[in-house]
């Protein structure tokens, strides 16, 4: 049994799949299969039912799969510990995000590391707010980023707030207003773009509009999207307005092509948070990337 089999196999629990695992490894999918077929051939047992469409694993998989990624991990932290630590972070990082941090908030991190530590390398995958921690939990990702707080074991740990605003079409009607704040009453008869089921945002806005009195089933909805940015560009198009995050608005852009409008009464906060599992031994890697987060955002750590 060596490391490169152990890695295959975990990767390929984590991402439930052979070639999902190949991919976010840097690595072909018949290698994958190499390192796991020999594996199970060394331990004498089947480890992956790959009779489904996910590659699950078994009984004696599921058992050995804490043991082997608590082996990786340790093996990465003794090797870190006894080498020079800032000219080796040259893992992958697997993160788990939300649409929101992972359109306007991950990159940007990313990007900043890389300065630091240019051989790090990142798997981000994007789902709604509802799966990064299930992700988080099922070991698809070391690291999550979320607008949802939840009680389910993981930590969590607040970056920042963001509050909503109103984008709409540049016409007459909205471009007179420029500046002002609007209520809800402003605009709720408006053909509306909304986020896709599952969405933070949207969830919270159809309870406060429920809330208010306003029915969010009356709402005329234009469409339903599980993209930020192609809302922005329906708005610009002038196929509705839309009820957004302020960190996606590009409010400084002076050629973004919609308008934004600060909102009267509608005043709730999102909160965007890092999240992991506190219970798993971490990669290097990984734990410098969530030390520099949360670092960028505040948090003091005595070394």
């Amino acid at each position: 049994m060596d490391f490169k089999q152990i890695e295959a196999f975990v990767n390929v629990i984590k991402y439930k799949g052979f070639s999902k695992a190949a991919e976010a490894t840097f690595l072909t999918q018949p290698t994958i299969s190499a390192h796991v077929n020999a594996l199970e051939k060394e331990l004498q047992l089947q480890l992956i039912d790959r009779t489904k469409k996910e590659a699950l694993p078994t009984a004696e998989g599921k058992l050995f799969y804490n043991y082997a990624l608590t082996m990786l991990n340790t093996r990465e932290q003794a090797i870190y510990s006894l080498q020079n630590f800032s000219l080796n972070i040259n893992g992958t990082i697997g993160i788990q995000s939300s649409s929101i941090p992972g359109e306007y908030i991950v990159p940007g991190l990313i990007a900043d590391f890389k300065k630091e530590y240019g051989k790090a390398k990142f798997y981000l995958e994007q789902s709604d707010s509802s799966l990064v921690a299930d992700n988080i939990k099922a070991h698809k990702g070391e690291i999550g980023f979320t607008g949802h707080k939840e009680n389910d074991g993981l930590t969590y740990k607040l970056l920042m707030k963001d509050k909503a605003v109103l984008i709409t079409p540049q016409v007459p009607h909205f471009k007179e207003r420029e500046g002002e704040r609007l209520q809800l009453k402003d605009f709720i008869g408006e053909p509306f773009l909304l986020r896709e089921r599952g969405s933070a945002t949207r969830e919270t806005f159809e309870k406060e509009l429920d809330a208010k009195g306003i029915p969010h089933t009356s709402m005329n909805v234009a469409a339903s999207m599980n993209s930020m940015e192609a809302i922005k560009q329906a708005v610009r198009g002038g196929m509705g307005v839309s009820i957004i995050s302020e960190v996606a608005a590009d409010r400084q852009r002076a050629d973004r092509g919609y308008l934004v409008f600060d909102l009267e009464d509608y005043d709730e906060e999102r909160e965007f948070y890092l999240v992991y599992n506190d219970k798993i031994t971490m990669s290097p890697t990984a734990e410098t990337f969530k030390f520099f987060v949360l670092e960028k955002y505040g948090y003091k750590f005595d070394y």
